[in-house]
């Protein structure tokens, strides 16, 4: 399984927020920030300030896609 965060991103333009925006209020790391942008795994922490600074669920910002082989 591959993980993506493009419901994050979705979420990031209804909110008329930045990337930018999300990392200075959730004060989570640019490097962070660069790892979700290449939907690479991050920690539970990270994702759960991501989920209170959008007053969200992780349903809503991470999914969970089944490889085709």
């Amino acid at each position: 399984m591959s993980i993506s965060y493009n419901k994050l991103w979705k979420l990031l333009i209804d909110k008329n927020m930045t990337k930018t925006d999300l990392r200075l209020k959730a004060d989570i790391a640019t490097s962070t920030l660069a790892k979700l942008s290449k939907n690479e795994q991050v920690s539970m922490d990270v994702l759960v300030k991501i989920c209170k600074t959008l007053d969200c669920g992780l349903d809503d910002v991470v999914e969970l896609k089944k490889e085709h082989i």
